[in-house]
């Protein structure tokens, strides 16, 4: 199998792993016996698993897990334990794919289902990201703002040093910039040290679910607010190019989990620091219960904490939405490359990959200068941003899980039974989680008795379809046996030699009413951000 011709689609996706801490060369084929010699792999493999997870805690994310903290205190800790597995489960399955295939996420969609679903995977990844880069630059104006220096050139310097770091044709350069900036994830700590939480009740609430006093509908609202900001559909886009372009193979498929499992790890802590640390800046102050947004939180830790903690958490949030700015953008140029055909790595240099860094830094460029033009609707572009993304991630969820049973994809790495049922759970779980906050936005005076009818009603139908669907699994003969040979060295065929895959009478149904829901559920929310944007 290893000698098979590769589906690789940009030549420079192939050679030696050339990553910020080290290199792996591509003849270098021994197994790797000794701890120093696997650390050594490891260290040279760590990237994408933590630039995405990092990524993750951005500007948005600061806003959402702050608030939660400022107006309820450290109640809803729990619901980050619960996104450990579907954070988990979601971008080891993008991983794989990257690994084996050699194909970026928008491609295969776009081979695998047809042009519809590739334009619109490619279309509503581009409008998103461009509208989530705004959001980064809105977190950059406001920690510059807080430091008091001056956020119109500082967002547009901050646009060239991202498009700077990237354009060196230097893969290796460029992600020394960003593990710079993981690095900056780190501030958090020191703040929360400053804070002096109480240990006891931060551990109670991260293991024990329960609510906060307060409206039910508010509360739900918030709670798909951070499963949205934590899960959002660029990481799919952004981990699977990443690792393609890093050329890591299926033979370092276990160091990869374990960059993924470490960046899982910090998203985590950095999430619950930001809740500790606003619940006991905040808790007997005037200002609990009543968020702003994170410059708010900076005067709010500067007045409760220190002024050092006022500085850390806006040079933090700075760090944040600078590398999530990068990811973000390039998350959309490597699914324009892939879809279009365009020479699309790191490791070539700008006059090689005219069309990819155009792509990149145009996005960056036209969301800075959203972010400067005097009167833009900032706060309700950072609303319509977390929307459609908790709107649009089930269909991306779908595709992943399909992507992933796709034996012609795959082969030898398809999923299992017990990964296809755990990733409907999470599917299930996020169209509710998408229907609900779709119906809130539209209806903003939705009562806390309609969410639960709503998760209910929906509860119970993927109950009965999971029901009939196992039933019908288990009278049918199972998988074919996958290919023989060595895993390790397996990897997809190029793409014209694979064939078109025949979707059942029941998947065709589903994806119907998932396109009719999509275009039912993105045009309501669009057409009443632009009423709110009006009547403002």
């Amino acid at each position: 199998m290893a000698d098979r011709p590769s589906a690789v689609l940009d030549d420079a996706h192939l050679g030696d792993i050339h990553g910020a801490l080290g290199t792996v060369r591509l003849d270098d084929t021994g197994a790797r016996t000794s701890l120093p010699a696997r650390l050594k792999t490891l260290v040279a493999i760590v990237g994408p698993g933590l630039i995405v997870m990092v990524g993750d805690n951005d500007a948005g994310a600061f806003g959402t897990y702050t608030q939660a903290g400022q107006d309820y205190g450290t109640s809803l800790l729990w619901t980050l334990l619960l996104l450990v597995p579907v954070l988990y489960l979601n971008q080891e399955m993008v991983l794989r794919l990257g690994a084996v295939t050699g194909v970026g996420h928008a491609r295969l969609i776009l081979e695998r289902f047809g042009r519809f679903w590739g334009a619109f995977s490619v279309i509503d990844l581009f409008l998103l990201n461009g509208l989530t880069i705004v959001t980064e630059f809105i977190g950059i104006s406001l920690g510059l703002s807080y430091l008091g220096l001056p956020t119109v050139p500082g967002v547009l310097v901050a646009a060239v040093v991202v498009v700077a770091a990237a354009s060196t044709g230097s893969f290796r350069r460029f992600e020394r910039v960003c593990l710079v900036l993981v690095v900056g994830n780190v501030l958090l700590i020191p703040i929360l040290l400053m804070a002096h939480p109480p240990l006891g009740q931060l551990a109670r609430d991260f293991v024990v679910p329960g609510l906060p006093g307060g409206q039910l509908s508010t509360i739900m609202l918030l709670i798909i607010g951070i499963v949205g900001t934590t899960v959002a559909p660029w990481q799919l886009f952004f981990q699977q190019s990443y690792v393609i372009d890093k050329r890591i193979t299926p033979r370092f498929m276990g160091y990869e989990k374990a960059d993924l499992w470490i960046g899982i790890v910090i998203v985590v802590l950095g999430a619950g620091a930001m809740m500790a640390f606003t619940t006991t800046a905040f808790a007997g102050q005037p200002e609990f219960g009543d968020f702003t947004d994170a410059g708010g939180v900076a005067d709010g830790l500067g007045r409760y904490v220190g002024p050092a903690a006022g500085v850390m958490f806006a040079l933090a949030l700075i760090d944040a939405s600078i590398i999530g700015a990068a990811a973000v953008s390039l998350s959309t140029a490597y699914a324009i490359g892939d879809v279009l055909g365009l020479k699309h790595s790191l490791h070539r240099g700008v006059r090689e990959a005219k069309g990819f860094y155009a792509v990149f830094a145009g996005i960056l460029v036209l969301a800075a200068v959203v972010v400067v033009i005097p009167g833009s609707p900032l706060g309700l572009l950072t609303e319509g941003v977390q929307t459609l993304a908790g709107v649009l991630l089930p269909s991306a969820s779908v595709f992943l899980l399909l992507l992933c049973n796709d034996r012609e994809v795959l082969g030898p790495w398809v999923n299992g039974r017990v990964r296809n049922l755990l990733t409907a759970v999470v599917i299930t779980v996020l169209v509710l989680l998408s229907v609900v906050l779709t119906a809130a936005v539209v209806f903003p005076d939705i009562t806390a008795g309609a969410i639960l009818t709503i998760l209910g009603a929906g509860g119970g139908l993927a109950v009965l379809v999971g029901v009939v669907a196992l039933v019908v699994g288990l009278r049918r003969p199972g998988p074919a046996a996958p290919p023989a040979g060595d895993r390790s060295t397996w990897r997809m065929p190029p793409l014209a030699l694979l064939t078109r895959p025949e979707l059942s009478r029941g998947r065709r149904l589903g994806l119907t009413v998932l396109r009719g829901y999509l275009v039912i559920a993105v045009g309501m929310v669009v057409v009443r951000i632009v009423q709110l944007a009006v009547s403002s």
